[in-house]
């Protein structure tokens, strides 16, 4: 997959994403991570970007040009429909569903703003995708984007390493995930559940699905509309249900 990120900031993106496990996809070409520096193409000799803003209000706004002419410049070469998202707290909320259906993508070009905010005209241009981490305000969408980047770059394949890691981690299926364990056999007074050292993988299996039932309830309960529940998932969450009730 190729990635571009246009930005006030690329040494934010090259430096935050070179490391650990996007790092090392990088080196082994699975993935492409482009910063590309909107100020470069800024016709401005002081490379200014910004401007104030029609109307009147605080603040600065960026101009449409700049980054029209650097979206233009990177997509010399890409594929018509490129997806365009743009990091806004206007955006939908990003959840993992995103990024698995981000992840079949080819190419990927990630807008990050600042100051104000960015002019509608290139929004209304070149955009295809408007997301949000959260309900909250940063100082620019760099961070946004790698958070998003790092989330759809782990799915790709060869990019963990190992396939599986990734099925059975919180939100996979709608449910948080199970609590882990690793030597020493004790700590501070707590040991290790035992079922983890029996070596039955059934009974394993059955005590990490009830974990990740327990977690969504007490955690995240709207995960569980969303989840895909068997009729032992449901007999369980009513049982657990029904003890809190009765410790209550």
């Amino acid at each position: 997959m190729k990635i571009s990120v246009l930005t006030l900031f690329p040494e934010m993106i090259s430096s935050s994403l070179s490391h650990s496990m996007i790092g090392r996809a990088q080196e082994n070409k699975l993935i492409t991570i482009n910063p590309v520096n909107i100020r470069d193409y800024s016709n401005n000799k002081h490379y200014k970007v910004d401007d104030y803003p029609y109307g009147g209000g605080a603040g600065m706004v960026m101009q449409p040009g700049p980054i029209y002419r650097a979206y233009k410049d990177v997509t010399r070469e890409s594929h018509p429909n490129v997806r365009v998202i743009h990091m806004t707290p206007r955006g939908k909320t990003f959840t993992q569903s995103h990024a698995r259906e981000l992840a079949k993508e080819e190419e990927l070009i990630f807008l990050c703003g600042h100051y104000e905010g960015i002019d509608q005209r290139v929004i209304d241009e070149i955009v295809t995708d408007e997301y949000s981490i959260g309900d909250y305000i940063l100082t620019g969408g760099e961070l946004p984007a790698m958070v998003m980047i790092d989330s759809i770059c782990r799915l790709i394949p060869g990019v963990l390493g190992k396939e599986e890691s990734h099925e059975e981690e919180s939100f996979s299926y709608s449910l948080l995930e199970h609590p882990h364990y690793t030597r020493p056999l004790e700590f501070m007074g707590k040991k290790v559940p035992e079922v983890l050292l029996s070596g039955h993988h059934a009974n394993i299996d059955r005590w990490r699905r009830e974990q990740s039932l327990i977690a969504t309830y007490e955690r995240r309960q709207d995960l569980l509309k969303d989840a895909k529940l068997s009729q032992e998932d449901k007999k369980f969450l009513k049982k657990y249900k029904n003890s809190i009730a009765i410790i209550k």
